[in-house]
């Protein structure tokens, strides 16, 4: 379906003011388009007009403490401002394949440059039609290759460009900016607040940061937006990249179209079912037969709820499906239904599994229930919108107190904190000593829970050797032997990928003693365990099968894929050790938690909440880091992050 506005002149359409906004800059940056192609790219310091130079007076009148022009922006009110922490590693965008003379092309500037010729292939992609000259003209926009960071790209420039690279060249305070916000998007933002972005280019060594985003602004590299027009209100403008911008934006319309679309059936057949199911399965029944937008909230025991309003709208004769984060978790939940089919977020939107679409393009579903919404980052929900029907049932459900998609956004959090629809919250808690310590938990409270059999245990550890030496007893003896859950239905969890009790680590560890051999094929052997990331913060666990000329093949949920061998470096790890959020929406029937030392900076309420919250019937916490696990439960709750979602759905709160 398209997501463009409808014509005002429409019965009963409305485009609203941030919609307007959006088509004004579009407008805009066709026309910086047309005047780039006409003559040679603006100088440092030239002098704007029209919207470009009213942009560039808004961000310099908040910073000087002033107002901008309410005309230069036409939003609504935001919910209350929320500082912007430090950014990250980039999230990476698709990148288009080059052909073979574009990137020979492209290989030999980046040899003149000293730059590593293994970047040719992914320059070329990123940087589409004439990249070679792209680079040369440009050298910083090497920085659109994923991993490359500013100090390494300025080497570059000064290769290409001897003398006239600079530290304030316009071009280097362009690329930057798009670089920082790239980064940002990876720690959840989809936009940042300007002076958290001055402040950013600032550390890269940017003379005059906000010069460097006016400019960026002005060539259309970046969109600018204003959140603040009460004048008891601080204005804030917002920076963020089209991508991510266009992705609230249509997130936003597609569930105010849900939200009011009316739904294909209600009546006495859906109170019949509502009255027939328990608790708050019937409240969910009920909000779901007259909403076309519904929330549903609880932990692992309240899965039952979604199930159960499935398997009745099923009976209803309506076309049903859930989606999941993981394959672990789209065959547990297929475990519960009886009828409605099951796939994957990323296997519904890529039409590898569900219901497939209609002529229109939309999925063939009357009512999709969304688990573990939680991990939704922005530009998924947005496809996931965008894909239904009018008429269409969309049920968000989730753990709340997990951690936030890898993705930026928070979308789930945001569409709670909104209210603009219907909310059910699971009065059905989860069970067992497990279920009230990572209750507990959810509430800031680490509690001493009584396991009679052995269901949570706590290994205190000294240092990080024995922190690895604990965890392989663990796994392979410890856990078999006294839990009866063999080794490789136990999952291992620890905060970081680096350092002396990282993923990498312990993977290393756990391979020598469960399942060691040469790794013949790119360090892996059959039977090892493995992540496979087809896509940036996406992880699927899984096991190796086999290696042969077509590649590594993996088993993942239960299905074959094969990994070309020129992929598996950047998309396999192994697996017997993920980080929490490699973990999201997956559980085991055995868990060993891993807490160094060192894991105190990286440890918050949400990571502790969503590591312990994996084990079905086992709990191992190897704990060394003393008093910072319950303060991390007890004040350090989820790391801010900066988005636009709030302000869209402003309108419609009720």
């Amino acid at each position: 379906m398209s997501t463009e506005p409808e014509s005002p002149d429409a019965e009963g359409a409305h485009v609203s003011e941030a919609e307007a906004e959006l088509a004004a800059q579009r407008l805009e940056r066709e026309r910086i388009e047309r005047r780039k192609a006409e003559r040679a790219p603006i100088e440092a310091g030239a002098k704007l007009s029209g919207t470009a130079a009213d942009l560039l007076a808004a961000v310099r009148a908040v910073e000087s403490g002033e107002k901008p022009p309410a005309t230069v922006f036409e939003e609504a009110r935001p919910a209350p401002r929320r500082p912007a922490p430090e950014v990250r590693a980039p999230v990476e965008a698709p990148v288009r394949v080059a052909d073979a003379g574009a990137v020979a092309a492209v290989r030999e500037v980046l040899v003149q440059g000293g730059a590593p010729e293994g970047l040719a292939a992914e320059a070329a992609g990123a940087l589409g039609e004439g990249a070679a000259e792209v680079l040369r003209d440009d050298p910083w926009q090497l920085l659109r290759v994923n991993g490359v960071r500013p100090e390494q790209a300025d080497g570059f420039a000064r290769a290409l460009l001897g003398g006239e690279a600079a530290p304030g060249d316009e071009r280097r305070g362009r690329a930057v900016t798009v670089w920082l916000l790239e980064r940002a998007a990876s720690a959840g933002h989809t936009v940042l607040e300007m002076p958290a972005l001055a402040e950013a280019l600032g550390r890269q060594g940017v003379p005059q940061p906000e010069e460097a985003v006016q400019n960026a602004i002005a060539e259309g590299d970046v969109l600018v937006f204003q959140d603040g027009l009460d004048e008891e209100e601080p204005v804030r403008v917002l920076v963020g990249l089209e991508r991510f911008a266009m992705a609230e934006e249509s997130l936003a319309d597609g569930l105010a179209r849900l939200a009011d679309s009316v739904p294909k059936q209600e009546g006495e057949e859906w109170q019949r079912a509502a009255d027939a199911a328990e608790g708050s399965a019937g409240e969910l029944i009920r909000a779901v037969a007259g909403h076309g937008l519904v929330l549903h909230t609880g932990g692992e025991a309240s899965l039952a709820e979604p199930a159960a309003l499935l398997n009745a709208a099923h009976g209803l004769g309506l076309r049903v499906w859930a989606a999941t984060h993981s394959p672990v978790g789209r065959a547990r939940f297929a475990a519960s239904v009886d009828g409605p089919g099951v796939a994957t977020v990323a296997g519904l939107l890529s039409g590898a599994e569900g219901p497939g679409r209609d002529a229109d393009g939309s999925l063939d579903v009357d009512v999709l229930a969304v688990l573990d919404a939680p991990q939704l980052d922005v530009e998924a929900a947005a496809l996931l919108t965008e894909s239904l029907p009018d008429g269409a049932r969309l049920v968000l459900a989730g753990d709340p107190g997990v951690l936030w998609s890898v993705g930026p956004g928070r979308v789930f959090a945001d569409l709670l904190a909104a209210r603009i629809c219907p909310q059910v919250a699971s009065r059905r808690p989860d069970p067992g000593p497990l279920g009230e310590l990572v209750s507990g938990i959810g509430v800031g409270e680490l509690n001493q829970v009584a396991a009679p059999g052995k269901e949570v245990v706590i290994v205190p550890v000294r240092d990080a050797g024995e922190a690895v030496h604990r965890t392989v007893q663990l796994v392979a003896d410890s856990v078999p032997r006294a839990i009866g859950v063999p080794a490789e239905e136990t999952q291992v969890i620890t905060p970081g990928h680096g350092g002396a009790v990282g993923t990498r680590a312990l993977n290393a560890a756990l391979k020598e003693r469960l399942n060691p051999g040469p790794g013949r094929f790119g360090g892996f052997d059959p039977g090892d365990r493995i992540a496979y990331s087809p896509a940036p913060g996406h992880t699927v666990p899984g096991s190796v099968a086999r290696a042969d000329g077509e590649g590594l093949h993996l088993v993942c949920g239960g299905e074959e894929i094969v990994v070309p061998r020129e992929r598996v470096e950047r998309t396999v790890r192994h697996g017997w050790a993920l980080t929490a959020h490699q973990a999201a929406g997956c559980r085991w029937p055995a868990v060993v938690v891993v807490l160094p030392g060192d894991a105190a900076p990286a440890l918050s309420r949400p990571w502790v909440y969503t590591a312990f919250s994996r084990a079905d019937r086992h709990l191992s916490v190897v704990h060394g880091v003393e008093q910072a696990l319950p303060r991390a439960v007890a004040e350090v709750p989820a790391k801010p992050r900066t988005t636009r979602l709030p302000l869209l759905l402003a309108p419609r709160a009720s």
